[in-house]
C-alpha cells in the first residue's frame, strides 16, 4: 500500500504530557517508528508513523487523548542536494500544495525519505510515480 497512515494526537503543552502518551503506546506495544511535533504556546499536534495505526488510535482515545488517523505519503529519493527541489516541483507543476512534512534518512540505505500530507494524494502520488519518483510502501517504512 503507498499510502501511509499516520496519527496525530492533541497534545497539551505541559511537562510529562509527551511521556504520558508515548508510555500508553509503548505499554500496548505499539512500535513508534518516526515522529515529530508542531505546537504553539499552548498546545502542539503530535504526529506519528506507527506499526499499527488502527490500535494506536483506539488506545489512545481510551486514555482520554484525542488521535485521528491522517493519510501521508512516502517519498524514497536519494540522499544528494537538490533531490527535495525535484519533488516540490512536481508537487507544484500539478497545483498541489505540501500542507506539511518531515523527513529522515536511513543509514541503512543511504536514502532520504519524504513524508507528506498533500490534499490530494491520489493526484500527487500519480504525479510522482509519472517523473520516476520512487513511494515509500507503508510495508517498507518499518524496516528502514
Amino acid at each position: 500500500m503507498m499510502i501511509i497512515k499516520q496519527i496525530s494526537v492533541f497534545v497539551e503543552n505541559k511537562a510529562g504530557r509527551l511521556a504520558d502518551i508515548t508510555a500508553v503506546l509503548g505499554r500496548a506495544g505499539i512500535d513508534i517508528r518516526f515522529l515529530s511535533i508542531a505546537d504553539t504556546s499552548d498546545f502542539g499536534i503530535l504526529r506519528m508513523l506507527v506499526n499499527r495505526p488502527e490500535e494506536a488510535v483506539q488506545v489512545l482515545k481510551e486514555a482520554g487523548l484525542t488521535a485521528k488517523i491522517t493519510d501521508v505519503i512516502g517519498v524514497r529519493m536519494s540522499d544528494v542536494p537538490g533531490t527535495f527541489a525535484g519533488v516540490a516541483k512536481i508537487m507544484a507543476d500539478v497545483n498541489i500544495s505540501i500542507d506539511y512534512m518531515y523527513a529522515f534518512i536511513s543509514r541503512k540505505t543511504n536514502e532520504a525519505f519524504l513524508i507528506m500530507r498533500i490534499e490530494e494524494i491520489e493526484t500527487g502520488m500519480e504525479a510522482l510515480k509519472a517523473h520516476g519518483v520512487a513511494l515509500l510502501p507503508s510495508e517498507e517504512l518499518y524496516d528502514l
